[in-house]
């Protein structure tokens, strides 16, 4: 594994998607889950800065499990349509309800990260613009029972067949729209 910093790397997050970013990228890391309710957050002028806030909530809750020589990571991942926050659906009725509002339109994905160690934190946004082609009720409902993006922000993942089939284009990093925008992450740790 690439040695990026100078701190064993925890990250505190269950995705299996921000998992495979952190692997993907050489980091060696251990994995440490804060147990907050991300569906509560005040209701900030800019619905991008939600994203932050969460990840500092998380990486606050697990503050007190962190040896001097461990530095936390901690992401959260909104999708943003006008001033909607899209989140996770919780069933099938309410994914395919949020793939008809995001088909032929732009969205806005928002990452915030937090590094924390016992000295030091640091929170910061990364966004990326996804813009959706028209999609068809029959593509929509065959990505949903196929995929069950359930666990997905805005119903949808990059990385599946709906990112093949239905993205045009996207403005910025592809990762941040994964879950973790690891190009950023990587350059803070070598600040740190």
């Amino acid at each position: 594994m690439f040695e990026v910093c100078k701190y064993r790397l925890v990250l505190g997050s269950a995705s299996p998607r921000r998992r495979e970013l952190m692997a993907g990228a050489g980091l060696n890391f251990s994995i440490r889950l804060a147990d907050i309710d991300e569906s509560k957050y005040p209701d900030f002028a800019d619905k991008g800065e939600v994203p932050q806030y969460l990840s500092l909530k998380k990486a606050e809750a697990l503050r007190t499990t962190l040896a001097i020589d461990e530095l936390l990571i901690t992401a959260d991942t909104v999708v943003i349509i006008g001033d909607d926050i899209l989140g996770k659906p919780g069933n099938r009725e309410e994914a395919i309800a949020m793939l008809q509002r995001l088909s032929g339109s732009k969205n806005r994905v928002v990452t915030g990260v937090t590094l924390m160690t016992q000295q030091r934190t640091e929170s910061f946004n990364v966004s990326t613009d996804v813009y959706f082609r028209e999609l068809d009720l029959n593509e929509i409902e065959y990505y949903v029972d196929t995929c069950k993006p359930f666990d997905k922000a805005g119903a949808y993942g990059i990385q599946e067949w709906i990112g093949y089939i239905g993205i045009s284009r996207i403005e910025g990093s592809f990762y941040n729209v994964m879950g973790l925008p690891i190009q950023s992450i990587f350059v803070k740790l070598k600040e740190f």
